[in-house]
């Protein structure tokens, strides 16, 4: 046998299954929410998919019904402390308890500062930030109590705009950039309990994401990026999640940039 083939062997065999797990997935009435719902589905877990739009979640769940794994809707606004109680109540119903979140909810409102948009600000803010605090508060009993033997995992959705400068999508990124400097702090609270914590920084992604903009100059800005850069898809994401959360419970991929091969 060759030097490391018994290793490498081993990798190959050591993904773990995900038919055993339970997961809940933010903003999965669109975009990286929903692939990543269906991917998790598909190999069997039993997942929870929670956003504001009913009539997607509706849509989502009956498209994913004959999978292998379980799908539950359950419409949230998880800006709403209200919503996200009953949101776990209702899941701890139908599925049990929780041992793997993933916070994709996200919106991207950007505008110059000087046009004052506090709105904007206040929307992202309440979203990307406190809504995923909201939630992984919400969750992180479930996520603590876990066996551990098997793998517990939050999966925070966060951009490379935390560190990639973009003229006049500041708040966004300050936004983003939290979710990275949270998502390391997490780390060092909850790893001790088996419980890792994955950041995702995705570049140019072609999602509904940028369809927020209101601001025509960027949006143009915007729609010349993906004309000149083929971006990586929502699948992609899913296909980059399920990779993480099926490693071998000791092996935590702590932050992990994506991007288009020329935006790289």
């Amino acid at each position: 046998m060759l030097y490391f083939e018994s290793e490498f062997m081993e990798s190959i065999t050591n993904s773990m299954p995900l038919s055993n797990r339970t997961a809940v997935i933010t903003g999965a009435s669109g975009g990286m929410g929903s692939a990543i719902a269906a991917r998790l589905v598909a190999e069997g877990a039993a997942v929870a998919v929670l956003g504001r739009r009913t009539e997607k979640l509706d849509q989502l769940a009956a498209g994913l019904s004959d999978g292998p794994g379980r799908i539950v809707p359950v419409t949230t606004d998880i800006t709403s402390e209200t919503d996200v109680e009953a949101a776990v109540a209702t899941i701890h119903e139908a599925l049990g308890e929780v041992d793997l979140l993933v916070n994709a909810a996200g919106v991207m409102l950007a505008n110059p500062l000087s046009d004052g948009r506090s709105d904007e600000w206040e929307t992202m803010i309440e979203t990307n930030l406190t809504g995923l605090l909201r939630v992984t508060r919400a969750f992180l009993p479930d996520l603590l109590g876990h066996k551990h033997d098997v793998p517990a995992d939050i999966i925070n959705i966060s951009s490379i705009a935390a560190h990639v400068v973009f003229p006049d999508y500041a708040v966004y990124a300050a936004t983003k950039a939290a979710v990275t400097a949270l998502s390391a702090m997490q780390r060092t609270e909850i790893a001790r309990d088996g419980v890792r914590v994955t950041n995702i920084e995705p570049g140019l992604t072609d999602t509904e994401l940028g369809t927020h903009l209101d601001n025509d100059r960027l949006r143009s800005e915007l729609q010349s990026m993906f004309a000149a850069i083929e971006p990586i898809k929502a699948v992609d994401i899913a296909d980059l999640v399920h990779y993480v959360v099926t490693r071998p419970a000791n092996v935590n991929l702590r932050q992990v940039m994506i991007l288009p091969t020329l935006q790289a």
